[in-house]
């Protein structure tokens, strides 16, 4: 009878073990928008209606930010829930890689690189689109790197500190490199570039974002707002606020927050150096 009993799990320790799989749940939401990603970008290159191939790629490019939410989401409810594993963080890392590393790599050669349309110089275009290659590679390469180096950290430090207290990213993660490479493409309507030498301004951007993943600069993380405090009010009004005015002025919003966050790496870097000298001075 007491062996019989043993066996009978406890609704608690069922449901405890059910909370585990829901982190993981919105990981794998994440993996299916990765593949979404690439295969729209697929699509979109091959097609030759231009209405049909700019709607593929502006899918794409919408994906890539509902991916960011559900990379946002596991973490936290992992957290508020007390259910991070070995195995979730892992399955998180390799999520990152397919749908914030593969994905947009590919979606900005195709977008930005792929479609350009032939002129009186062919050997430039060549060139161009094989600089593409190697440009859309070393941001994938980049955040592989920034991954690696984030989950073999301990207490990392930017190499420029902000304010004592805070915690801040080391580099630009690679769900915000992701996502300025998409806001970008969407702001475009996702019409894709035929001009070489937009091209090579949209592969500078490209390889400067990959830069700010690799690098030791300090981006803000976030991790200050506290979703389980008991006077959510204030942080309510500024979410719903914020969701109002994306879903009114997509395109327009998600670039200037895209390229606001990224700015902000870059002068938190500049103050810190001026700041630097001017001590020395």
């Amino acid at each position: 009878m007491a062996e019989a009993e043993g066996q009978i799990q406890s609704p608690n320790r069922t449901a405890r073990r059910g909370m585990y799989v829901v982190p993981s749940l919105f990981t794998s939401g994440s993996i299916a928008l990765g593949y979404y990603i690439i295969m729209q970008s697929i699509r979109g290159s091959v097609m030759s209606n231009a209405a049909l191939a700019s709607a593929a790629f502006d899918h794409a490019a919408l994906a890539i930010a509902i991916a960011i939410v559900f990379d946002g989401l596991d973490g936290r409810i992992a957290r508020m829930t007390n259910t991070s594993s070995a195995f979730g963080k892992e399955l998180d890392s390799l999520a990152d890689v397919i749908t914030f590393g593969v994905a947009p790599s590919l979606l900005a050669y195709l977008w930005g690189v792929r479609q350009l349309t032939p002129s009186g110089h062919p050997e430039v275009e060549a060139r161009v689109m094989h600089f593409g290659v190697v440009v859309c590679f070393l941001f994938l390469i980049s955040g592989a790197c920034r991954l690696a180096r984030f989950n073999i950290s301990v207490n990392p430090q930017p190499r420029n500190p902000g304010r004592p207290g805070r915690k801040y990213f080391v580099g630009m993660p690679i769900p915000a490199g992701a996502g300025v490479l998409a806001a970008v493409i969407h702001f475009e309507g996702g019409s894709p570039i035929h001009n070489v030498w937009l091209s090579l301004v949209w592969l500078a951007l490209v390889a400067f974002t990959g830069f700010l993943m690799v690098s030791s600069w300090r981006f803000w993380s976030g991790k200050e707002i506290d979703m389980s405090t008991r006077k959510p009010g204030r942080l309510l009004v500024l979410l719903v606020v914020v969701i109002a005015i994306v879903a009114e002025w997509d395109q327009t919003a998600l670039l200037v927050i895209a390229l606001g966050y990224l700015v902000s790496g870059v002068m938190a870097r500049l103050a810190y150096s001026w700041e630097r000298r001017t001590r020395r001075a």
